[in-house]
């Protein structure tokens, strides 16, 4: 039976609720407009509840409502978080880490005033789009870049640009989808391009790019496979192959290269990947990368390449709606500067610091972790690890770790995975959250993604969440 509007007039009206106890405390720690509002929202609720139910909310349940929507609209949404999962470029949990070194040269530009758009040597209005160029060209050898909002955006400008409306070829071993469920087909179909899949999932040829050329081609696309691959029976076409196919078709080559290594450093775990610098010698036209996964920096599509190519991008409309903002900027031209000695690159790039941390110190870490459990009674056992690079990057490849794995003195009845889920859900719910691993039951703590000043605070953490669980 469904209620009756008679019916709903029983549920308290704002008023009434402004003066009862329980919400005067809340208007005396926060504002009565936020409590208002808090009000409001949650009769809304209980009413679309009620209709779904056939039930009206006690007034109990009223209360507690109001005081969880104050506390969602006056806590902060976003939280620092200690990662201890092993995933280094963790997409979920912000990509690529900041060090204290990056948020401090970031924090000198972005307080009070900067010249984002402003000449300072000619007093007269200026671009945003000069304050990267110079330290992207010096250390990719591009001729020219632009810098949008993410690598998505990047490729979507391009083809616009370059292919509105006419056919771009690409492999169908390279039809990737990257984060939130995006796929290659859906940014072509959305940048009003036909897509021309050519080859098959494992095996593609340069002649498969050649026969598919028609005088409506307008780019050829090469994707890189930065979140699988493929094994076995395989085959693709080399990027010098398509360079040179571009030159000889007069059609211009573009390289999706998502994760962003800007050059080689040394770092045995990247030595296979691709980096930019050593892409563009081959001649291609265009290449774009993120600047927040293997770069280090904010999130940003960095489009670089040949200087004609680069021009026609900067005269589109759309970019506009696609750059980017002060903030983003200033990390990364303090990300970038960091390459310009190896010195400075694996002290203030804490990716790289986390990548090359020597065992030995990985260890001392898990050792102070089990350490400081004991001493609360929490019995733990250190074993190694696989961490991942994560972010879309180096799929197949792992990074030797070391963990701390609770061992849990349970109650009678009480089941190991029941602790352990609550356990995992609790330390969510932390002051200072804490993303663990929960496996077969277990509860672990990889050290690699936990930079030292967090140890303390994790250990302290992990045992204030233990001590109520257990009691429960």
């Amino acid at each position: 039976m469904e209620l009756k509007h008679e019916e709903f007039k029983k549920l308290p009206g704002v008023d009434k609720l402004l003066v009862l106890p329980e919400i005067k405390i809340l208007i005396a720690q926060f504002n009565v407009q936020v409590v208002k509002y808090a009000i409001r929202t949650t009769l809304d609720h209980f009413r679309s509840q009620a209709l779904k139910s056939e039930a009206l909310p006690e007034m109990a349940d009223i209360i507690e409502g109001i005081g969880l929507q104050v506390q969602k609209l006056t806590s902060r949404s976003l939280r620092s978080v200690i990662n201890a999962t092993g995933i280094v470029i963790h997409t979920n949990l912000g990509r690529a880490p900041y060090s204290d070194d990056i948020i401090r040269d970031a924090s000198a530009v972005l307080k009070g005033y900067n010249n984002l758009e402003f000449d300072l040597n000619n007093g007269v209005r200026g671009s945003r789009n000069t304050h990267l160029a110079d330290l992207l060209k010096y250390l990719t050898g591009a001729e020219d870049v632009l810098v949008v909002n993410n690598n998505a955006a990047a490729l979507m400008l391009v083809l616009r640009s370059y292919a509105k409306g006419k056919e771009v070829i690409v492999s169908r071993g390279e039809l990737i989808e990257i984060g939130g469920s995006f796929r290659l087909p859906e940014i072509m179909a959305a940048s009003d391009c036909k897509m021309v899949e050519v080859g098959t999932t494992n095996k593609t040829s340069i002649k498969d790019y050649e026969k598919a050329v028609t005088p409506k081609t307008r780019l050829l696309l090469k994707a890189h496979k930065s979140n699988y691959v493929i094994h076995g029976f395989t085959q693709e076409a080399e990027l010098q192959e398509l360079v040179a196919l571009g030159k000889k078709m007069k059609i211009p080559v573009m390289y999706d290269m998502g994760s962003g290594l800007l050059r080689k450093t040394g770092i045995e775990i990247f030595k296979d990947e691709p980096d930019v610098k050593e892409t563009l010698a081959t001649g291609v036209d265009i290449v774009s990368f993120s600047g927040d996964k293997l770069l280090g920096g904010a999130q940003a599509g960095i489009i670089a390449g040949k200087e004609e190519y680069i021009a026609r991008l900067k005269k589109e409309p759309m970019v506009r709606a696609l750059r980017v903002g002060k903030t983003a900027l200033a990390f990364m031209e303090a990300a970038l500067s960091y390459y310009l000695d190896d010195k400075y690159l694996f002290e203030k790039n804490l990716l790289f610091k986390l990548v090359t941390t020597p065992q030995e110190e990985l260890r001392g870490k898990a050792q102070r972790l089990k350490n400081d459990l004991n001493e609360k009674g929490i019995v733990s056992e250190i074993l190694p690890n696989v961490g991942q690079c994560g972010g879309g990057a180096l799929p197949d490849k792992e990074i030797k770790s070391v963990a701390v794995r609770i061992e849990q003195g349970l109650k009678p009845n009480r089941k190991k995975s029941e602790f352990s889920e609550k356990l995992y859900h609790h330390l969510m719910m932390a002051e200072t959250p804490v993303v663990a691993i929960l496996r077969k039951g277990d509860i672990i703590f990889d050290v690699l993604t936990v930079p030292n000043e967090q140890m303390e605070i994790l250990s302290r953490t992990i045992c204030d969440v233990y001590s109520q669980i257990k009691v429960q």
